[in-house]
């Protein structure tokens, strides 16, 4: 159940009436709508909703002439100094994929959000997004730099860009033009659909497919009772589709994701490859549920994932990666669900439930584990090293693996962790495999994870 305030009763009553007749959907489930007693919401006032506010009511009021911000004159559509209209957002801590939708839904809020461009560069999601203003542009900025998309994750690091205007050539899942809806599609993207093309009309409209993953609800919450009309430009009027109607509005660029948990993983090395080596690996990305090594094609197996945002996070840095000499690859499976042996049916151990794992990484909210997912590399970050244990204990264990060890140091200010790097990205990941969980003595068990630093 939830609440939900409008911005008048008259929204309220229209709302109602359009739902009555034909029930809304949310990912299949339906929805129901009534009147509450309630004459209005009451919302925590978090931090970030504060920023928020304060941010929106100043492009209220510098939009309106009655503010004046330092070394700026006051009229009205005047930039200030040396301000361009264009962020570069940075995305760190990347747990669940941010979509271009994403980042037009949040900066949206602060103005018209006319281009956006995504890409990856040292390793790093970033964006260009162009503001109608640069006042936008610089209350977008103010507001955001250093928040969260979702809890503890998928932190917006964003300054101005050299920039003045973006050259967007293709609409597509990783750029888009939303003054040019007629652009090509340009590698093969499904170009979008008239009723969709109509709702990139209105900015900010678009709601998130990751939002409430696992609980992760966006972090960046807007204020309640903040009136549409003392931002302009910054809430376009709500154009329902009439897929989005029926819970089935689609995200060009995001198919697959909402729903499927399930990977199929190909080209394994059977003779080495197990069940628990793969929840191992894959629960770097996520909480594994259960993996199924084909009975009849060993180099093949399923895994499930707690949802469908850590399987695509599994997939995108493990597929291409080499394990026990073959390269491992990694899609999105048809099948839902990894069904477990009917009783007396024979599967040489080859299907595993994980679900109740006590090595699930994830299960807390807010962990820092999710602050620490890094793409496989030969440095490995080991963590919950007892006192007695040396340098050399750790090189031994180490080299005892098969691996060969290039550099070792424990950090300064807390001898529980280390980096050691190893010869190669794949020794690393069947370092981690093996060693990760490993008996260190006086009740401690290392803790592997890739680590972004080198030594």
């Amino acid at each position: 159940m939830a609440f939900l305030e409008m911005a008048s009763e008259e929204a309220a009553v229209t709302m109602v009436n359009y739902y009555t007749p034909v029930t809304p959907h949310l990912r299949s489930q339906p929805v129901f709508i009534q009147y509450s007693n309630h004459r209005e919401l009451k919302t925590d006032n978090l931090p970030n909703q504060a920023r928020v506010q304060a941010a929106l009511q100043a492009v209220s009021a510098v939009q309106s002439g009655s503010l004046a911000l330092p070394g700026a004159p006051t009229n009205e559509g005047t930039v200030l100094p040396g301000q361009s209209p264009v962020l570069r957002i940075i995305i760190e801590n990347l747990f669940y994929p941010v979509t271009l939708e994403v980042l037009h839904q949040i900066f949206s809020k602060f103005g018209t959000v006319l281009k956006i461009i995504t890409f990856t560069k040292n390793n790093q999601f970033q964006a260009l997004l162009q503001y109608a203003d640069p006042l936008n542009a610089h209350y977008a900025k103010m507001a955001l730099d250093g928040q969260n998309i979702y809890n503890a994750c998928c932190t917006l690091r964003i300054d101005f860009s050299k920039l003045t205007s973006l050259n967007v050539k293709y609409n597509n899942d990783k750029s888009r033009d939303f003054t040019r809806l007629d652009l090509p599609t340009g590698d093969g993207q499904p170009s979008l659909e008239p009723p969709m093309a109509a709702a990139f009309g209105a900015p900010g409209i678009i709601s998130s497919p990751y939002a409430g993953a696992a609980g992760f609800a966006p972090a960046i919450g807007f204020p309640q009772g903040l009136s549409v009309q003392t931002v302009p430009g910054a809430l376009g009027p709500l154009a329902i589709t009439s897929s989005a109607v029926t819970g089935r509005m689609a995200i060009p660029g995001a198919s697959g994701i909402p729903g499927n948990s399930v990977l199929l993983v190909t080209n394994l090395n059977p003779d080495l490859v197990t069940p628990h080596g793969l929840f191992i690996l894959f629960g770097v990305y996520g909480d594994v549920h259960r993996v199924k090594i084909m009975f009849n094609k060993k180099e093949n197996a399923l895994v499930q994932m707690a949802d469908a945002n850590q399987a695509q996070l599994a997939m995108n840095h493990l597929s291409g990666q080499r394990l026990y000499g073959k390269v491992l690859r990694a899609t999105l499976s048809k099948h839902q669900a990894v069904q477990l042996p009917r009783e007396g049916q024979e599967d040489q151990g080859l299907t595993k439930d994980f679900s109740n794992s006590p090595l699930h990484r994830f299960k807390k909210p807010g962990s820092k584990n999710f602050q620490n997912i890094f793409p496989p590399s030969a440095t490995l970050h080991l963590s919950n090293i007892p006192p007695s244990v040396t340098v050399d204990d750790l090189k031994n264990l180490f080299t005892e693996a098969g691996c060969s060890v290039k550099a070792f140091k424990f950090f300064q200010k807390d001898r529980k962790m280390a980096l050691i790097q190893l010869g190669s990205v794949e020794e690393a990941i069947q370092a981690l495999i093996e060693l990760h969980n490993h008996d260190l003595g006086e009740n401690h068990h290392l803790r592997v994870s890739f680590s972004k630093s080198t030594i």
